[in-house]
């Protein structure tokens, strides 16, 4: 357990690196990728050659005698959702570092990006339940709540159940959202509350996977355990079969995944524990504008 020195050093430190994140790279790409809710009346103006007729103020035009049109701005304030798994598997890494340490970066990041938007930021923490929900608020002293959560949460269950957080999100969410699903994805059955969630809101997956998560090293024989079901078997690392095996089980999960966010007509980003997740995130960003 970290100490609340330790935890208010590490909040500092990733709020630090997420702002010079979002300043320098950001700025203008969150902004356009995520459109708001709808549009707001802001003026009216004379009447110009090419204005919708729909949008004339009749009653400003009789006031004065010659026609008048409405002015509308895009209603910019959104509210971000972010669906964190935290189970068991969500802290494996061997090369620069755990999946969660990984998410609980990128999603400082995007709660950062949203506050300098003056977004509303809230998270479902899942495993196989909904551990805990901090409701959508703004402000900056909100997001650092969220990002001491994300560096301490500590899950109750073991297991992953996607479906258990969408279902939450789907309920507790009333107004369009732009909602973020961060995890491994290994998980299945959760198709039928995805189309649900992308049907309504703005939806992207982030699938968060280790190296070693495809692909089993040559190193004879291993005594592995699942983190979440707690089951130990040995296996033999250097049988071409096992490892061939091994991978298979990867990609078939990796192909599932895709294919049910492919249907649900929502986005998947596909991040290694080694990659650079701020320019995959920004690459993406830019395809939306």
């Amino acid at each position: 357990m970290l100490t609340t020195a330790e935890i208010l050093k590490k909040v500092k430190e990733l709020e630090i690196k997420s702002k010079k994140i979002t300043q320098h790279l950001f700025t203008g790409e969150y902004h356009s990728a995520f459109k708001g809710r709808g549009m707001l009346f802001k003026e009216v103006r004379e009447y110009q050659h090419g204005d919708d007729i729909r949008f004339i103020d009749w009653n400003v035009s009789a006031r004065f005698g010659h026609p008048f049109s409405k002015l509308f701005e895009e209603e910019r304030e959104l509210t971000v959702i972010l669906l964190v798994d935290i189970s068991a598997s969500s802290l494996f890494g061997t090369i620069h570092a755990r999946k969660k340490d990984i998410i609980t970066e990128i999603c400082a990041v995007l709660a950062f990006s949203a506050m300098n938007n003056n977004d509303k930021v809230g998270v479902i923490f899942f495993s196989e339940a909904v551990e805990k929900y901090i409701p959508p608020k703004k402000g900056k002293q909100h997001v650092l709540y969220i990002v001491r959560e994300l560096l301490t949460m500590e899950p109750k269950r073991k297991g992953t159940r996607v479906s258990e957080a969408l279902r939450f999100f789907n309920n507790s969410t009333k107004q369009k959202s732009i909602a973020f699903v961060l995890s491994d994805f290994m998980d299945k059955q959760y198709e039928d509350a995805l189309k649900v969630a992308g049907k309504k809101h703005d939806v992207t997956g982030i699938k968060v996977y280790d190296k070693m998560d495809m692909q089993l090293p040559d190193a004879g024989m291993l005594q592995v355990s699942d983190a979440e079901t707690g089951e130990t078997k040995w296996i033999d690392s250097s049988n071409p079969y096992v490892r061939q095996e091994y991978q298979r089980l990867f990609l078939e999960a990796t192909d599932y995944c895709k294919n049910v966010f492919l249907k649900a007509g929502c986005d998947l980003l596909h991040m290694r524990t080694d990659d650079d997740y701020v320019k995959v995130l920004q690459k993406f960003f830019l395809a939306r504008t």
